[in-house]
């Protein structure tokens, strides 16, 4: 997109929101426009091609909040028929405008009243990383992202802990203080300047841009590469951090900190460190969601009388649940605030499952109590309405 057409062209009247609309405002209408005139349902149609970029263009520059604050202020301060053709502008010369009202009657280069030609590019000092003779400077780069794993055993995962991570990444090499030279003083990229990055055209009216192929991206080359790292900065680097689990975690859940990845370039921020956590099986405890599970046994007198049962916690004391008479098999209750830490360190519950024992071997005491119970109910069958219910199906 050449500069005359980034501040003569109103990108707000092509998608057709107001001045002040919001970037949800501009996309929704971008999306509908883009469906309306996109090539693909529009075969044939060079007007709608046309549009399309227009669209795709105006898009490109509202879309972006660094662009559209750009775009807004050239627009404030030359807009509004500022522009002007110059000598030989008819059919896509050079453009010029007048600067003298902005710098009181005195046009550029000592000419009072003149005009100002050729220099846009100077004056808006390289919108878009285009355009513009000032000084170019390679640009910070952000270290990469690291990703690593922790095994934790049950009651880690539950209350958190802190473990050691030894990590190898990419960080400055020490041979040549991150400088990718022998001697410490690379030179600027020709191809990029020093920006890591070249444009590439990609239809629309305006381009993208990709890292240099030259540099790699680094914006520096290597006079006398560095026999470590061959000229790229960068060596393999070890080092072992402490890293805090925070409490409630899960099996497979993956844990993002921030900053503790490979350290950045030329003053680039680090990268983030990802941690994958595994966790071990417990002999006693399960987990639901934020929940912990536990099956206690208990006797068939305590089922069909009721009690008081006993029951383990994970890393507190037992706590004691009244058992209802008549509790059947496979019974769940709960005993609360003694499960897993919830994100807003409030805690789950524990499910306590109970199971009936059937002893293996009775005692002779013990078998005589249950034949004279039988006998007792024996006019009581507990599958009497079973039978009913499959006989009227």
């Amino acid at each position: 997109m050449s500069t005359k057409d980034f501040i003569e062209k109103d990108f707000y009247k092509v998608l057709g929101v107001p001045k002040d609309a919001t970037e949800a405002e501009i996309k929704k209408a971008y999306r509908k426009l883009a469906r309306e005139f996109h090539p693909d349902a529009n075969k044939g149609n060079t007007k709608a091609e046309e549009r399309f970029k227009e669209i795709s263009e105006a898009n490109d520059v509202l879309g972006d909040p660094k662009k559209r604050k750009e775009y807004d202020e050239a627009r404030a301060l030359f807009g509004n028929g500022g522009f002007r053709p110059g000598p030989g502008a008819a059919g896509g010369g050079s453009f010029n405008f007048d600067l003298g009202d902005l710098f009181g009657g005195q046009g550029a280069g000592g000419q009072a009243g003149g005009g100002f030609g050729g220099g846009l590019g100077d004056v808006f000092g390289g919108l878009f990383n285009r355009g513009g003779t000032g000084t170019t400077r390679t640009q910070p780069r952000r270290g990469q992202d690291i990703e690593s794993e922790v095994t934790l055993s049950f009651t880690e995962a539950i209350e958190g802990a802190t473990v050691p991570l030894r990590m190898s990444s990419q960080a400055a090499c020490k041979a040549c203080s991150g400088t990718g030279d022998k001697n410490g003083t690379p030179r600027v990229c020709p191809t990029c300047v020093g920006t890591g990055q070249v444009a590439r055209g990609s239809g629309g009216g305006f381009s993208l841009t990709d890292p240099c192929p030259d540099c790699k991206g680094r914006g520096l080359i290597a006079e006398e590469p560095c026999d470590i790292c061959k000229g790229s900065g960068r060596a393999k680097s070890s080092r072992t951090m402490q890293v805090r689990i925070p409490a409630g975690v899960s099996d497979g859940q993956r844990i993002r900190l921030r900053g503790k990845g490979a350290p950045g370039e030329r003053g680039g921020p680090a990268g983030d460190l990802y941690v994958v956590v595994h966790v071990g099986e417990h002999p006693v405890f399960g987990r639901k969601d934020d929940n912990l599970t536990v099956t206690v046994p208990v006797t068939y007198p305590e089922a069909a009388l009721g009690g008081e049962v006993r029951v383990p916690t994970l890393g507190g004391p037992p706590v004691t649940l009244k058992l209802p008479p008549g509790t059947p098999n496979g019974r769940t209750m709960r005993a609360r605030g003694k499960g897993a830490v919830r994100k807003d360190g409030t805690r789950g519950d524990l499910l306590v499952t109970v199971e009936v024992s059937v002893p293996g071997d009775l005692s002779g005491k013990a078998r005589d109590a249950l034949e004279a119970y039988r006998e007792a109910t024996a006019d009581e069958d507990p599958r009497a309405e079973l039978f009913q219910a499959a006989k009227g199906a």
